[in-house]
């Protein structure tokens, strides 16, 4: 099966002590549709004799069933394992692969070119050092061929090979190649590839894979594999300041406390003064302890546990620094994002950053701009959709230590996940933290919320009612501030129609100003609560992600849900404000149980039913719940 070498017969230890230290070499293939990458991955697992003798018999039975090469192998039925991809010809997932040679040792991602899976792209260019873009010679640079090279340039790949496949249905024609490379140098000199080497191929045939081809004698730069072989790994991480994310605090016992992760750049000894952040807490580096021993040294790409002179707090996330260059902390930053999810990113949702180990909230900002990779023009935009690549803005709920993505791909690189589903929904790169991030600070007040709250001898709440249109939440908060005042209560209330005549007259009723108008009336619900306010909140609110977030915002207790159920056809039919008949009839788009969707609570605190209670009735029984819970007790 495996390459062989000759080392094998004769001396077995040396043979599996050169496999071991072989370097390793991650990259990806790229392009349009059909443009033969599936076919080139097979063909180098082919030539590399990467294939068992029944996994080569079952692929030439593949080919004559379901190949697309008229009975010869078709390679691509190697890489290509999906029921839907054979059956389609096309490649839908991320396959990886390893194969090696006498010099080094390969995993190859092969990447779909369809624009629908372009996030698929994204996933497999994220750990790659070098790519080989694929081009049909046929049909020269199209549109996915610009996308997976402004992908490649965005993401920091270093080495980038432009793959002119299926030379041999355009006769090997110098003519044809040299106009492709000509067209891709232009546009690859607009997006910042600053060097790539061409190589005209036929993944099919073996032409200029492992070795050169004499079907092209006016061409003298490498063949495919001796290039990949010749490839430098070794980077300048080594060289860069000390970076280490700490993945896990190690305490197996009650004399030892150690801090393991991997070595993201620089390197570290017993001795070195380091910084940990984002807390700024510095300490001295006592011993770097692996399963193997204690080391002198460790280096970039290593993983170790290190352990320090000074007892100081450091946690999952944290990032251990040298004390000379440590990284930036900051909440805010500009960074460019790949939208990977079919659900259009909404500009102020909720989202959970991964930025490493770290784990924080995040908000994005309505884009700045989306990028049209076909012409590099930049275009405003309020949303991203699948697929789009934007810059925005970020804000965190918490300080995070970062290098911008073009020092440092792992204190650079984020992803977005959805709160509620734990979807991957984006990928991004950091640009720079935003000023205003390190010159705004809080004032510290002596007159805080307890004391506020003890002067009015109760506890500071939002009462949070949500529901459809029509459902009468406005009426039963009405009903319920009442009678808190009548008990000599301190309330407010904010009501989704009077809101939008002043502070958010500026939002429509889209899924991003829906998100907006929220985000503005939990923050000023958040400051009435401080103030000991109890606040009562009248919004549709149709969104889990953004109750959720006004959830956050509070203290623990301080954020009480109450779901008034009605159901569409009962709110519809009452229809105090005509508004149903006008969504009904087209006159009002995006209505909340029509045309847009309303998200039901799952965990509500108080749950009322109208078609069961009258108005009265239900604040009569939101009041006596919130009466056990107001009091302040000093």
């Amino acid at each position: 099966m495996a390459h062989q070498s000759a080392l094998i017969a004769e001396d077995i230890e040396a043979y599996l002590h050169q496999h071991e230290h072989k370097s390793l070499l991650r990259f990806l293939t790229c392009g349009s549709v059909d443009d033969g990458k599936s076919t080139l991955i097979g063909r180098l697992l082919y030539d590399s004799k990467m294939i068992f003798e029944d996994q080569l018999a079952a692929l030439e039975a593949d080919s004559k069933k379901v190949g697309t090469q008229g009975g010869e192998i078709d390679f691509a039925l190697l890489v290509d394992g999906l029921a839907a991809e054979r059956e389609q010809g096309i490649t839908i997932d991320v396959a990886y692969r390893f194969f090696s040679t006498d010099k080094r040792k390969f995993i190859v991602a092969d990447t779909p070119g369809h624009e629908q899976y372009t996030r698929n792209m994204v996933t497999g260019a994220s750990t790659a050092d070098a790519a080989v873009i694929l081009i049909d010679a046929r049909k020269g640079v199209l549109t996915q061929t610009r996308r997976h090279a402004y992908l490649v340039s965005l993401l920091g790949i270093r080495h980038v090979i432009l793959a002119v496949n299926k030379m041999d249905l355009v006769g090997w024609s110098q003519e044809v190649f040299d106009a492709i490379l000509e067209e891709f140098h232009d546009f690859a000199a607009r997006i910042g590839i600053k060097a790539f080497t061409a190589i005209p191929m036929s993944a099919l045939r073996g032409d200029n894979i492992t070795e050169r081809s004499p079907a092209a004698p006016w061409y003298d730069g490498p063949a495919l594999m001796p290039h990949l072989e010749a490839l430098p790994v070794e980077d300048d991480l080594q060289a860069k300041p000390l970076r280490m994310p700490v993945q896990w605090v190690n305490r197996p016992n009650l004399d030892f406390r150690g801090f393991s992760g991997l070595i993201a750049s620089g390197t570290v000894r017993p001795g070195d003064r380091i910084k940990a952040l984002p807390s700024g807490r510095e300490s001295t580096v006592e011993r770097i302890v692996t399963f193997r021993g204690d080391l002198d040294e460790a280096v970039a790409g290593q993983s170790v546990t290190l352990t320090l002179t000074d007892e100081i707090d450091i946690s999952r996330g944290d990032v251990i620094a040298t004390v000379k260059a440590p990284p930036a902390v900051a909440d805010q930053f500009e960074a460019t994002l790949v939208w990977m999810d079919d659900e259009p990113m909404l500009p102020g949702r909720p989202y959970l950053l991964k930025l490493g180990a770290r784990t924080v909230s995040a908000q994005v900002t309505e884009p700045k701009y989306k990028v049209n990779v076909n012409t590099l023009e930049h275009l405003a935009a309020k949303r991203l959709e699948l697929n789009e690549i934007g810059v925005c803005n970020l804000s965190l709920d918490a300080p995070i230590a970062f290098d911008p993505y073009a020092e440092n791909h792992d204190l650079g690189g984020f992803i977005l996940i959805d709160r509620l589903s734990n979807r991957t929904v984006g990928a991004g790169m950091l640009h720079f933290a935003l000023r205003r991030s390190q010159n705004i600070h809080w004032q510290a007040l002596d007159v805080n919320k307890a004391a506020r709250a003890a002067q009015k001898g109760q506890r500071g709440r939002v009462v949070w009612l949500t529901g459809l249109s029509g459902a009468g939440k406005s009426t039963i908060a009405n009903l319920v501030e009442k009678r808190l005042h009548a008990n000599g209560r301190h309330t407010y209330l904010l009501d989704g129609d009077n809101v939008r005549h002043g502070l958010n007259k500026d939002l429509g009723f889209t899924d991003e100003d829906r998100v907006e108008n929220i985000r503005r009336v939990a923050e000023v619900a958040k400051l009435m609560v401080d103030a000991g306010l109890i606040v009562l909140v009248s919004f549709i609110s149709p969104f889990r992600a953004e109750r959720r977030m006004a959830r956050e915002l509070m203290g623990e207790g301080e954020f009480v849900e109450v779901f008034v159920d009605t159901p569409l056809a009962v709110a519809e039919q009452r229809d105090v404000k005509g508004l149903y008949k006008k969504a009904r009839a087209g006159e009002l788009k995006n209505f909340t149980g029509i045309d847009s969707p309303y998200e039901p609570p799952e965990n509500a605190e108080i749950v009322v039913d109208t078609t069961a209670f009258s108005p009265a009735e239900a604040a009569e029984r939101i009041v006596a719940w919130l009466e056990g819970v107001l009091d302040y007790e000093i």
